[in-house]
């Protein structure tokens, strides 16, 4: 039977070095080397370096002031994790195995002093054979991290931007620079043997009434072939059904069953959210157990209708969940911390419970970042939320069309493939995204299509490891980016993005924008507001919050959202504190809010969503379009949504 054994279990270091300067030590043993720049420090794994160098005292708090200017040199160094594997977990049969389920971004693999791998991707798991390497005793693992790209921010081109690394912690205008360096999801020490699940592929769905259930497996398996595969649909209580194939058979064909009798899964405010466990069991030629694993399921069944009204041309944009039409109140998620390696499974279950409780039923994972942790995906399927899941491209302001070269294309496909198997089996996954704002071409504004090559790629892979789930090239998918007033009823607003700010007296313009909008559906849209006035106290380093403008450095930290401007053209005067200016940004961010979803909630079935953005703060900015401040409690606006999605459903 294979066994796993948990690395964070293990006491690790980290140590900084002048980059490459570790290699003249012939022990490579980081408590030994007289030429560390930063000697070790405890570690935690996962985890990141910048957490690990706080922790120690080296790094100030970066959300503080002006203090991640400060941290910025961590990414000229380079730094080893270091630990010592026990004894004990050795003298086990089978192979020895390390696998790194998220390292960030590039460096090599060490043991006993010796490089016996690299790695260059933070986006996909690394594997490693230990076997030949192993000493009989003490043996000493080593994750060496090099310095990683200069520039992956918010601006630039998104063709050139071929780095698998998440982007947004180079800074985006919701959050200071802050590249995160480090272990950031599980390592594991794996003793496998010959008979070993490679791969297992789900997909779920439900039919007659909503009484009977469809499951359907395929799978990858290593070894000979010659034993079985025992297969189980269990819930809390009981075995459910349960079947023993040939593992050739299974291989060959997969595993169809029909007329299950479970209970259908429902997003957030249509019913409950029943779940199951699918557990798949390599047997080898004499029964015994050889692997295992374990998938939590759920049973649905999502189509996509017409709005009514729409064009005969356009996308269907009425989301469909087990024949009943909803409308999708959605949120725009972003990283929870720019050093996500060190945001625990509490820190996602404050936010997505605070989203399920303010009426949300659909959470966006946004392009510039990652495929976010296992615990995610688990609590989206607990809690009723329904996911659109991005793959990780992001526009980049100067130019945003998706690079093309055939080293990226092996490269963002290898990512996709990967994304689509570690997490299509999970019922709340609906929607899977070419990336964020991306483009058809170098210059223009149409969104991209598939005739994109990566695109094309990345689609195939959906409708061959994810078939019943639905997939866009980019959001927005258009035909136009965004909404213009002067062609609202001419049907070429479909899917769109935008706007992130109210110009004006939002009595004006605004108001009668929302009145006469006519988009299919609306993927982002924001209004500026700023954090409580005790929370930019908190943050502001001992520097003066006051003046609320752009000469005051700390408000330049999201200059982008800063309103003062219009507080003075309302009022005839600068605000009078900092408790004033907050009270009334709050106000009018909420109202704003309120005025855009309530009028394409009201028009439903014309228009099938609207998705906020965004949702939290990973950083704690004075001003910004979210909803949630920084330690994950509402503003005033998320409480005038929960208001408009209530009150409608109501009516």
């Amino acid at each position: 039977m294979k066994q796993v054994f948990d690395l964070s279990e293990l006491a690790w270091t980290v140590a900084g070095f002048t980059p490459h300067e570790w290699r003249l030590s012939r022990s490579l043993e980081i408590g030994a080397l007289p030429t560390a720049d930063i000697l070790p420090v405890p570690a935690q794994v996962p985890g990141s370096v910048q957490w690990a160098l706080q922790q120690a005292g080296v790094l100030p708090n970066w959300n503080e002031g002006l203090n991640a200017r400060q941290c910025e040199w961590v990414e000229n160094r380079h730094w080893i994790y270091e630990t010592v594997i026990p004894d004990s977990w050795l003298g086990h049969l089978g192979n020895y195995r390390l696998r790194c389920l998220g390292l960030d971004y590039s460096g090599q693999i060490c043991l006993n002093g010796v490089e016996i791998a690299s790695f260059q991707n933070a986006q996909v798991p690394l594997v490693v054979n230990l076997s030949p390497h192993l000493a009989p005793c003490a043996n000493r693992l080593q994750i060496v991290f090099e310095c990683p790209p200069r520039w992956l921010g918010q601006f630039g081109y998104t063709s050139r931007m071929t780095e698998p690394k998440p982007r947004f912690n180079y800074s985006w205008d919701w959050t200071s620079r802050l590249v995160q360096i480090g272990i950031w999801d599980r390592l594991e020490l794996e003793v496998v043997g010959e008979d070993e699940i490679v791969e297992l592929t789900i997909t779920t769905s439900i039919l007659v009434g909503l009484r009977k259930g469809v499951l359907r497996l395929k799978g990858a398996l290593s070894g000979n072939l010659q034993g079985s595969i025992r297969v189980r649909l269990l819930d809390a209580a009981h075995v459910i059904r349960e079947e023993t194939i040939a593992a050739s058979a299974f291989v060959a064909r997969g595993l169809t069953w029909r007329g299950l009798p479970v209970k259908p899964w429902w997003p957030n405010g249509l019913g409950d959210q029943p779940l199951y466990t699918v557990s798949l069991e390599r047997l080898d030629a004499s029964g015994i157990s050889a692997d295992r694993l374990e998938r939590q399921v759920g049973f649905m069944t999502c189509t996509w209708r017409d709005c009514e009204g729409a064009p005969a041309d356009a996308d269907p944009w009425i989301c469909v969940i087990n024949n009943r039409p909803l409308f999708l109140q959605g949120v725009n998620w972003t990283p929870i911390r720019p050093n996500f390696a060190d945001v625990k499974e509490e820190d996602y279950r404050k936010r997505l419970t605070a989203y399920r409780d303010l009426g949300f039923n659909l959470i966006r994972v946004w392009g510039g970042g990652f495929l976010e942790r296992d615990c995610f995906y688990r609590l989206c399927d607990e809690l009723g939320l329904l996911v659109w899941q991005e793959f990780p491209l992001s526009s980049a302001g100067v130019e945003n069309y998706p690079p093309d070269d055939p080293a990226s294309l092996r490269t963002f496909s290898e990512i996709a493939r990967s994304f689509l198997v570690r997490q299509s089996h999970h019922v709340s996954l609906i929607i899977w995204c070419g990336g964020n704002e991306l483009r058809a071409a170098k210059t223009g504004d149409t969104p991209v299509g598939l005739d994109h090559p990566l695109i094309r790629r990345f689609h195939n892979l959906v409708r061959k490891l994810a078939p019943n789930r639905r997939f866009l090239s980019s959001t927005p998918s258009g035909p136009r980016f965004s909404a213009d007033r002067s062609e609202f009823g001419k049907g070429v607003h479909w899917a769109v993005n935008g706007p992130w700010k109210a110009e004006g007296r939002l009595t004006d313009y605004w108001a009668a924008y929302w009145a006469e909008d006519d988009a299919l559906f609306r993927s982002e849209v924001g209004a500026p507001g700023p954090s409580s006035a005790a929370l930019i106290r908190q943050y502001s380093g001992g520097h003066e919050a006051l003046p609320i403008t752009l000469a005051n450095p700390l408000w330049r930290r999201s200059p982008w959202w800063v309103e003062s401007l219009q507080f003075v053209e309302e009022h005839g005067r600068e605000p009078a504190n900092l408790e004033e200016y907050v009270e009334w940004g709050q106000a009018r961010q909420a109202e704003a809010l309120r005025i855009a979803a309530g009028a394409c909630k009201q028009r439903f079935p014309r228009c099938g969503g609207f998705i906020v953005w965004m949702g939290h703060d990973c950083f704690p900015c004075f001003a910004n379009t979210s909803i949630l401040d920084f330690d994950g409690e509402p503003k005033p606006a998320a409480l005038a949504l929960a208001r408009v999605w209530q009150r409608l459903e109501r009516e």
